[in-house]
């Protein structure tokens, strides 16, 4: 119910997480956003069975950063591993800063390697499946602008015998997380075993993966991989740009590129292409890299860039992250009714408790509510995309309170963006005991100042030791285009 009086008690399914609030009169100050992100900083995982058995998916034995092996590599040889030639040749144009991750991944954390500090994420056949919360960070991380380069390998390539293989791993990946399981990017990945070809490319002059900086795009090479099935009906951005012989349209993708909210994707159906045969000791490796009848590094590389949005030129498959902005509701899990996921707060924040009522459906943000002193906290990082020149917080709050006072502000609740260290960059707002009312109200606020940069959006619920107020949040969005 609305209007509740007496101190809190929390009830029935109460999970972690995170809200957004305001309603009431606000105090709001503004404050000069930090510098924009630097463009083109690329992750590679190598946290999922990546050099299992004969893979030797790496840029550099020396990791998170490839650097510490030979700071100015010329050569594939200067870094070891199979994949050393896709680093070494980012790293020559001096326009790419690069690393590797070694432990799962994050997005809106404190780690080096957390996702909210990288334009591109790599994921070059992974052979073990991501965690619940690995794969909310990563569709969070693609949502708010990021690029996805998946690459997979074929049907039955479990190289660490864990009964998974690539093709699965990643079909879990976009079936099965809590950001959006309804064929987000427009295509799945077919559980064949294609022994060798050499798809084509199709006929796109004005496309940046075909006709990119690093060249121009021919074919690729099929060893032992794997295509996908393109379902534009569900993601009318999903693009085949290779294809096996024979194969056209919506089957036997080899390449493909799509978008995701403001983030791009791109699919590689085997890991031979990348493989560039200077892996460490032991290895049964294959120099697709340089293969004569294809194209592989141009393909690679161009791709790499269009991801991180090094490409300004392009036709209907730029997304965000690059020139243009695709309009897109950033937040995930924006209505609480995924429970904790993708929000960070203080205990019991987000609950489905009869003692206040959602907005909408059955869960909802509430903070403070005690009646003693407490403090409660809500977050989310999102990354606002360069090219955004809207981005409107928006939110629903309901304030009730058991103070009598019509002067004083006991309970407060502030809105704020902080940057990746918790300095608070700006005050949105600040609400207090003053404000109840019955029922919702909406409020918004601005943050198109932050355009190009990762932010938290943080919600600090502080109560007096004496007679509760409750802040209760609902139905968030960031809006952008």
């Amino acid at each position: 119910m609305l209007g509740l009086t007496v101190p809190r008690h929390r009830l029935g399914a109460v999970l972690a997480g995170f809200s957004l609030v305001a309603a009431g009169v606000a105090v709001q100050v503004t404050a000069t956003p930090a510098a924009a992100a630097t463009p083109h900083r690329i992750l590679f995982d190598n946290a999922h069975a990546e050099t299992a058995g004969n893979a030797d998916w790496i840029i550099s034995t020396s990791q998170p950063d490839p650097l510490g092996e030979d700071s100015s590599p010329s050569a594939e040889t200067d870094w070891t591993g199979a994949i050393s030639s896709w680093g070494v040749a980012l790293q020559k144009t001096g326009d790419y800063s690069l690393k590797t991750a070694t432990s799962a991944l994050t997005y809106g954390g404190s780690s080096a390697t957390d996702l909210s500090n990288f334009d591109t994420l790599v994921l070059p056949e992974p052979n073990t499946l991501f965690t619940t919360a690995e794969k909310t960070a990563i569709m969070t991380f693609v949502k708010n602008g990021g690029g996805l380069f998946m690459i997979s390998d074929h049907t039955g390539a479990d190289r660490n015998n864990d009964g998974e293989d690539a093709v699965e791993i990643l079909n879990d990946l976009m079936t099965d997380n809590s950001v959006d399981s309804t064929d987000p990017f427009g295509f799945s990945i077919d559980s064949l075993s294609i022994s060798s070809d050499y798809p084509s490319a199709i006929s796109d002059s004005s496309n940046p993966v075909l006709h990119g900086s690093f060249g121009t795009v021919t074919k690729s090479l099929i060893a032992s991989g794997t295509t996908a099935t393109l379902k534009p009906a569900d993601n009318s951005a999903v693009k085949g740009l290779l294809y096996r012989t024979g194969y056209s349209g919506n089957t036997g993708a080899f390449f493909a590129t799509s978008t995701f909210g403001s983030g791009r994707v791109a699919f590689w159906g085997d890991s031979s292409p990348m493989d560039d045969d200077t892996g460490q000791s032991g290895n049964t490796l294959y120099d697709g890299w340089n293969d004569s009848g294809a194209t592989n590094a141009a393909l690679a590389l161009n791709a790499t860039e269009w991801l991180a949005g090094g490409s300004s030129s392009g036709g209907g498959d730029d997304g965000g992250g690059g020139s243009t902005c695709t309009s897109a509701q950033l937040l995930g899990n924006n209505g609480f009714e995924s429970g904790s996921s993708t929000w960070s707060s203080t205990s019991g924040v987000i609950t489905n408790s009869a003692d206040e009522s959602a907005r909408t459906g059955s869960y909802y943000a509430w903070l403070a509510g005690y009646g003693s002193a407490h403090t409660d906290t809500l977050s989310q990082s999102v990354t606002v995309p360069a090219a955004c020149t809207t981005a409107t917080l928006s939110f629903y709050l309901h304030v009730d309170t058991a103070e009598t006072t019509t002067s004083t502000a006991y309970d407060t609740l502030k809105v704020q963006v902080v940057n990746s260290s918790g300095t608070v960059l700006s005050t949105l707002a600040t609400y207090s005991n003053l404000n109840a009312a019955s029922g919702y109200t909406q409020r918004s606020f601005s943050l198109a100042g932050y355009a190009g940069q990762t932010v938290t959006l943080k919600f600090t619920g502080t109560e007096g030791s004496t007679l509760q107020t409750s802040f209760v949040i609902d139905d968030t969005a960031l809006n952008v285009s």
